[in-house]
């Protein structure tokens, strides 16, 4: 099968053919390090992880990028209010987001370009953008001139008479349209800024994409991902940087997943109702907050709950108790590759279907609880295999379930094992209504009982 992506340029599911197939460029954009990372930042992470492992399956070198945004007026005014150096403040909050990501099982991207290493990449592509009628100096800033792009709202859709329509902010008088955003702007002595031929000063937001893209990837890269909060302005305006600086497409595919809602609101800081992975990490395994950010499709909105966590969890135990087997010790199948038509492969390959996959890990773990002994070295081989393209599975089953000896009610394995026994064996006896109670108790309990012809098995 042939891999497909949805493109939010061309807003279709395209066949994906790349520039080189012997090299895949991919660019995500990072974080603004000035706190912790919530879990919609965590999203696009978690989803571009699985595209890039889904890639480097099919081809043979695929670079990375994701930036650090580490030089914005929002980290100007943190540093401020923590009466902080700025450098300190980034570093640290770089550490945690590389640390958080790690607890999701997010594989470290090949370039992690900062900000603040490019300024002179930025100084340079905007002298090439104002030398070439795109960009003009006015009241000490310099900025871009959306009306020198024919096309300019391609991404988003957006033409420039409709983009301000019902804006209720009064647009800046040295602006020749309204649309014009920023490329460089004036910096006080108090603030943090870098010689340039417009004077001492810093960059705005969306030139740092495009200078570090052009520096590590090249003129052209074959995709851009992100969440869809950014489509407008940010990554229109990178590709009115891109193609206008040096004549190019700039790039190939556009991906962006959707927005996460918690409890049915859409999650924001004014709301109140986001959740920083930090926190959710003291309460939930990172496997579990990967899995229920890849529980719906990631162009999808998802509805993040306790109830989709819960979810999570118990689809995680089903999966690692198939690993786990009961009273054997069975290891999986050395140098077991997964086939170029296996159904978790088709699964991504159409447009990162991760629900899709999940359902074909858990239809390999039931082959699995069901096979005899001989067959089961091949199928764990299977189920890791195909796990380990969604970054799933990678704790030892009895090291997953060691914190799970106990359950909400105070049963623990040995009682648990007990009361199943006990409920064969009345089901034996015709003594139905007390395995019916024994069902009833354990479910109240939070164990789930499984019959199959191997005899009943259970999980938490």
């Amino acid at each position: 099968m042939t891999l497909k992506l949805h493109n939010t340029l061309t807003g279709q599911k395209d066949d994906f053919i790349p520039l080189d197939p012997n090299r895949i460029t991919l660019y995500v954009c990072g974080p603004t390090v000035y706190n912790f990372v919530h879990i919609g930042n965590a999203r696009p992470v978690v989803v571009f992880d699985v595209l890039y492992r889904l890639l480097q399956r099919l081809y043979p070198e695929v670079v990375y990028a994701r930036n650090i945004t580490d030089i914005d007026d929002k980290i100007i005014k943190a540093a401020a209010e923590n009466s902080e150096d700025i450098g300190v403040l980034t570093e640290r909050f770089t550490a945690a987001f590389a640390e958080d990501m790690a607890s999701l099982n997010a594989k470290t991207p090949n370039i992690i370009p900062k900000a603040t290493d490019h300024i002179n990449e930025m100084i340079a592509m905007i002298e090439t953008l104002v030398e070439k009628g795109h960009a003009y100096e006015a009241d000490g800033q310099v900025l871009f001139a959306v009306e020198s792009m024919p096309d300019y709202g391609k991404l988003s859709g957006r033409k420039l008479e409709d983009m301000l329509a019902g804006a209720r902010v009064e647009v800046a008088d040295y602006k020749r349209h309204p649309g014009d955003f920023i490329l460089w702007k004036p910096s006080t002595d108090e603030q943090p800024g870098w010689e340039s031929p417009w004077g001492r000063g810093r960059p705005g937001w969306h030139i740092e994409c495009s200078a570090m893209i052009h520096k590590h990837l090249g003129d052209v890269i074959d995709i851009h991902g992100g969440g869809q909060d950014l489509i407008f302005p940010h990554h229109e305006n990178e590709i009115a940087q891109g193609c206008c600086a040096h004549g190019t497409d700039y790039v190939r595919y556009w991906m962006h997943n959707g927005y996460i809602n918690i409890d049915g609101e859409k999650m924001s800081k004014s709301l109140g109702n986001f959740r920083l992975v930090r926190d959710l990490l003291t309460q939930y395994h990172g496997e579990i907050l990967r899995f229920a950010l890849l529980s719906s499709h990631y162009r999808s909105p998802l509805n993040f709950s306790a109830d989709v966590l819960d979810n999570a969890e118990k689809g995680l135990d089903t999966l690692y108790y198939a690993l786990l087997g009961r009273g054997e010790t069975v290891e999986p199948e050395p140098g077991y590759q997964l086939p170029d038509n296996h159904p978790v492969l088709d699964a991504l390959k159409d447009d990162l279907n991760t629900s899709e996959a999940v359902s074909a890990l858990h239809a390999i773990a039931g082959e699995l609880n069901k096979a005899e002994l001989a067959d089961k070295p091949a199928l764990k081989a299977e189920l890791l295999a195909a796990a380990d393209l969604l970054g799933l599975l990678t704790v030892e089953p009895t090291d997953w379930f060691q914190n799970k000896n106990v359950s909400e009610d105070g049963l623990s394995n040995e009682e648990i094992d007990t009361l199943v026994a006990e409920r064969t064996q009345a089901k034996k006896d015709k003594n139905f209504a007390r395995a019916d109670e024994i069902r009833q108790q354990l479910t109240d309990a939070g164990i789930q009982l499984e019959d199959t012809r191997e005899g009943t098995r259970w999980s938490r």
